[in-house]
């Protein structure tokens, strides 16, 4: 008998996962929507990945409780898997096989696949992923982000109603990052929920619908997008200026932080401060103001302030 709340297509209770004397997962609570677009996010270290392993059996949780489609896991991993596709931790393939032969020896494994629809299913997943023109390439010839794309391919196989991607536009120019940011849209208007672990914060603002926050193992905000921004300062202030190093002491003097470097100057949350108060504090301290503006946080600007690190990350 489930106790997933209904329209949950991933829950967690109490999830913890011990190395030695060290949580790297540490009582967590997931909540995916069903059909939503989930982005995971979290320095290295966090615990994305090794969340992830336990979500789909790779490894046992020291403590706490994983639901996934209403099922328990992992008693229920035999009835719940086949709906599940994923993507963890980059490819494996045969290297002397071409990617249409390593998709088939996939899908023959797969006893839930339909034989004879397998040669059709592998071409629309190639196609798909956009791999078709290089289908007959032995995998070993295959560039990172080639292969990144085969990998997607195989958990498009059959249809899924639960995909867990973890980084998967790793290897990938921009435009093969935007191809991933429409494909994760197009699995999400065809009913299924996705949970994309992701270091590219401008992407997943683009494509996602909910968020979740690691850092230190614990998970320091979930929701849907405009819900995890609401939890952060109202606001950011940008300074436009020339003496970087001296306008971020004030602004450290002042109490705020973090204080992070931007092309033109440094931005930081003003929390309580008036504007007028940090523009007349700059100006007073001598520094060159050329420009200053007070908008609504980005992602990155909350993901800085959750988690004290740069946006730039992958663990």
């Amino acid at each position: 008998m489930t106790t997933t709340p209904a329209g949950i297509a991933v829950a967690t209770t109490g999830l913890v996962k011990r190395f030695g004397d060290r949580d790297a997962v540490a009582g967590i609570d997931l909540a995916v929507p069903t059909g939503a677009v989930y982005g995971f996010l979290g320095p290295n270290g966090s615990g994305k990945t090794t969340t992830i392993r336990m979500l789909l059996g790779l490894i046992h949780p020291t403590a706490g409780a994983i639901e996934l489609l209403g099922r328990p896991m992992p008693t229920g991993a035999g009835e719940v898997l086949p709906r599940v596709g994923s993507l963890v931790e980059g490819p494996a393939f045969h290297p002397y096989l071409s990617g249409r032969a390593n998709l088939a020896r996939l899908d023959a494994a797969d006893r839930f696949a339909d034989p004879a629809t397998a040669a059709r299913r592998i071409d629309a997943a190639l196609d798909r992923v956009g791999l078709l023109a290089a289908a007959r390439k032995r995998y070993r010839a295959y560039s990172l982000g080639m292969r990144q794309r085969l990998a997607l391919a195989a958990a498009l196989l059959v249809p899924r109603e639960l995909l867990v991607l973890d980084e998967p536009t790793n290897g990938l120019d921009p435009q093969g990052t935007r191809e991933v940011r429409h494909l994760v849209a197009s699995l999400a208007s065809d009913g299924a929920t996705v949970l994309v672990s992701s270091h590219l914060l401008s992407e997943v603002e683009q494509m996602c619908s909910h968020v979740g926050v690691m850092r230190e193992g614990a998970l320091v905000a979930q929701g849907t997008v405009a819900e995890v921004r609401a939890t952060g300062s109202a606001s950011v202030a940008t300074v436009e200026t020339p003496d970087l190093e001296r306008a971020a002491q004030v602004l450290h003097d002042l109490g705020l932080a973090p204080v992070t470097p931007t092309p033109t100057g440094v931005r930081t949350m003003p929390g309580a401060l008036e504007p007028e108060a940090i523009v007349a504090a700059l100006v007073g301290a001598g520094v060159r103001v050329r420009g200053f503006a007070v908008a609504s946080p980005s992602l990155e600007d909350l993901f800085v302030a959750l988690t004290g690190e740069g946006f730039d990350v992958s663990g």
